[in-house]
């Protein structure tokens, strides 16, 4: 029974050490929240994440590539980094690390860095989920250590880094952004009031329930609008009608499903068709031998497949 007891408080003291969060990392997040509002809000990477990612890779700021680097992420030099470097120890003697003049520029190259297509899917996923987040990095090798997922995970719970996705990136005076859709939408409620996810012709896609622009949607997502425009066959930003399918990975080359053709109806174009059946605009226009950017004529039979 004694041994119990201790072992019972052991347990509870333990419990109560680990939830202490450290001063260090509370001085960090503080010091530099706003890097990390400001990258999500540029490129679709959750804030937690990047925040959770710098200090566990830096400890804090405290690291040599951080102090000596302005290296927060980890970040190794690579075949086509042509900028300064800095050498540590690592998996091998003296390995290759990136260096940079301030920290606000370790930031970014740590989103232009997650945006190569090694680590694409993660952006597929929502901008809270900070779980599959981090199970993505590691599965993506962003790390060799095992334990690299449940040690963000651990961070971003224990200093409730989930937090940041939400809050509005406010930009230095004289900088202007957009309005943040994000923190209209951030209720998974309302996303679901904007759009509904599907799979048409089996592509990842949501349609929306109501007019709304590329930008909506790509913040309510917490997805870069650069690649929703890309997605969609769109060149600038415009509101789409309710209905449209708007989707967050590359079209097809034809329509997969039994429909051949397609008689155009009046009010549609060469785009709202090609977004209906899931094909891309170019593919649109070369099967069916039509100069691309011409008009869509009503009564027209056009080719799916």
């Amino acid at each position: 029974m004694k041994k119990i007891v201790l072992f019972t408080l052991f347990l509870s003291i333990s419990s109560s050490i680990f939830a202490q969060t450290n001063p260090k990392f509370e001085a960090y997040i503080a010091k530099h929240r706003e890097l990390a509002i400001r990258e999500q809000h540029l490129y679709g990477i959750p804030a937690s994440i990047k925040m959770a990612q710098a200090l566990l890779e830096s400890g804090a700021g405290s690291s040599m590539l951080a102090t000596k680097g302005n290296n927060h992420f980890g970040i190794k030099c690579g075949a086509n980094w042509t900028g300064r470097t800095i050498n540590k120890d690592d998996d091998n003697i003296q390995d290759c690390f990136r260096r940079y003049s301030k920290v606000e520029e370790s930031y970014s190259d740590h989103s232009l860095f997650l945006k190569r297509p090694r680590y694409a899917s993660l952006f597929d996923l929502p901008i809270d989920d900070y779980k599959s987040w981090a199970e993505g990095l590691k599965s993506a090798g962003y790390a060799t250590d095992r334990n690299y997922a449940a040690k963000l995970i651990k961070i971003i719970e224990d200093y409730n880094l989930n937090e940041l996705v939400y809050e509005k990136y406010e930009p230095k005076r004289g900088v202007e952004v957009e309005e943040d859709f994000f923190v209209k939408y951030k209720d998974k409620r309302s996303i679901s009031k904007l759009m509904t996810k599907q799979q048409h012709n089996g592509i990842k896609c949501y349609r929306l329930r109501k007019d709304a622009t590329i930008a909506e949607v790509a913040a309510a997502l917490g997805k870069s609008e650069k690649s929703l425009l890309y997605y969609n066959d769109m060149f600038e930003d415009r509101v789409l009608k309710e209905g449209t399918f708007v989707y967050i990975a590359k079209k097809a080359k034809k329509f997969e499903r039994g429909r051949p053709n397609h008689v155009v109806k009046e009010g549609e174009s060469m785009h709202t068709i090609a977004q209906r059946y899931g094909i891309t605009l170019k593919s649109l226009y070369n099967l069916n031998g039509i100069t691309y950017g011409a008009t869509a004529i009503v009564g027209q039979t056009l080719f799916l497949k």
